[in-house]
């Protein structure tokens, strides 16, 4: 193809990137743009599902979608970001399997690279704790779990064993609540195959700095998510914060040490760090700020959507970065994009948010409805599985899915530890599942 057609670089495979290189096939002739997408991994993660995989719920390959599968004439790219050179319209990238640079021209750009854990930069917690954002972490903390029970059914020292199980799930928003909800629902299937793990060994502990679980919702959730997971439980501890993690475990802003050797991460995330290094406006959390048409005033060359962009809400706010909210800006920024090519006027993102739903596990859940109405129990929980079926891409996927939730249904949870080696492989069993080697250090974010 001419390099006179225009080329539109996509930054990200995730639900943003997705959505606008889909719209974009769907709108423009082939000769009207040259369309390129550069992801780190070959497919997309339906991120919602991620508590579930860790628990074994779901298999790991079930909750992805080929990329190039769900798109036909976008060339897609296997490579990590390295650098963006916003003035001079170019992306330089390695390859991730050749580890070759390129840079690459573009027209417009569209960074569409989510987020990553951010853990504040408190002590001792990246280095200890595992985040719960991608499919890796996902695995990992499954193999984690399983580990821990293996170890503690073969360990005699009661005080050993109490810290191998007791499990610290760190933020009390949507990733946490459903975390702990499935973690417990791990152990309840299959503590049968450990005889000398005594009942009621495992305590999972619900860690929120704010003053009640799913802050920013109608308070209602909050309230019954506690409430559940308590029933269950789930030890759910508000209004306090972490200050550092050590070998030990985690010391809280109170004083209050929780000896555990599990600590799962979900109190924050940030913006990829790539944007950063541009000179692209950016907001205090880092996220690049766009009009309402999702362009940056600024470089008009430049879009942005999903995590990381700060798009104006029209009501002096920001859109929140969430999965219903990518997956609407993408097709609008892409039809923005095709009025700027085709010279006709670009239009402000507008959306009402449908509500929020978080699963509990045991078959509850909560939901909140349009108009602020709150559905709580069974029915939330069968809206929940409904509605994020439906969202999965590909019909494939929808039957491997219902499938995992029919066999889970009739079956307990599997506990073989799967030792899949993507990086690394000479990687020993326990830093496979996220423990540091006897050797080395290991990061674990």
């Amino acid at each position: 193809m001419s390099r006179t057609t225009p080329r539109i670089v996509i930054l990200g495979g995730g639900f943003a990137g997705i959505a606008v290189a889909s719209r974009l096939e769907r709108r423009l002739r082939p000769d009207e743009a040259e369309l390129t997408l550069i992801g780190r991994e070959n497919f997309s993660v339906f991120t919602p599902m991620l508590p579930e995989v860790c628990s074994g719920a779901l298999d790991v390959r079930h909750v992805v979608t080929p990329i190039r599968s769900q798109l036909h004439r976008t060339s897609f790219v296997l490579a990590d970001v390295d650098a963006l050179d916003i003035r001079g319209r170019s992306v330089t990238y390695t390859h991730t399997l050749t580890g070759i640079a390129e840079t690459l021209a573009y027209d417009h750009i569209v960074l569409a690279l989510g987020s990553a854990t951010s853990t504040f930069g408190l002590p001792g917690v990246a280095e200890r704790a595992f985040a719960l954002k991608t499919l890796e972490d996902a695995a990992i903390l499954r193999n984690r779990l399983v580990w821990l029970l293996e170890l503690a059914d073969s360990t005699d020292d009661p005080a050993a064993v109490r810290r191998l199980l007791t499990i610290v799930v760190v933020g009390g928003g949507f990733t946490g609540v459903e975390a702990a909800g499935e973690i417990v629902d791990l152990f309840k299937s299959v503590l049968r195959f450990y005889p000398h793990i005594p009942r009621g060994g495992v305590r999972v502990v619900l860690l929120e700095g704010g003053s009640a679980l799913l802050p920013g919702l109608p308070p209602r959730m909050g309230e019954y998510s506690a409430r559940a997971l308590a029933m269950r439980g789930v030890e759910v501890m508000t209004g306090d914060g972490v200050a550092r993690a050590d070998d030990a475990g985690l010391v809280l802003q109170s004083g209050t040490h929780i000896e555990t050797s599990t600590i799962v991460w979900s109190a924050g995330v940030k913006p990829s760090p790539i944007v950063a290094t541009t000179p692209l406006p950016q907001t205090k959390r880092g996220a690049v700020i766009v009009g309402e048409d999702l362009r940056v005033a600024e470089f008009p060359s430049v879009w942005a959507a999903g995590d990381c962009a700060a798009i104006p809400d029209g009501a002096g706010g920001f859109y929140p970065p969430t999965a219903q909210h990518a997956i609407r800006e993408g097709p609008a920024l892409a039809d923005n994009i095709v009025a700027v090519l085709r010279a006709t006027q670009t239009k402000p993102f507008r959306f009402t948010a449908l509500g929020m739903m978080a699963s509990l596990g045991a078959r509850k859940a909560v939901a909140q409805l349009p108009g602020n109405r709150v559905l709580t129990g069974f029915l939330a929980w069968f809206l929940w599985r409904t509605y994020y079926l439906l969202r999965l891409p590909g019909l494939d996927r929808k039957l491997r899915v219902a499938f995992d939730w029919t066999l889970e249904m009739l079956f307990p949870r599997d506990v073989a530890e799967l030792r899949v080696y993507s990086r690394r492989a000479s990687s020993s069993a326990a830093a496979d599942a996220g423990l540091a080697p006897r050797d080395e250090p290991v990061v674990h974010l």
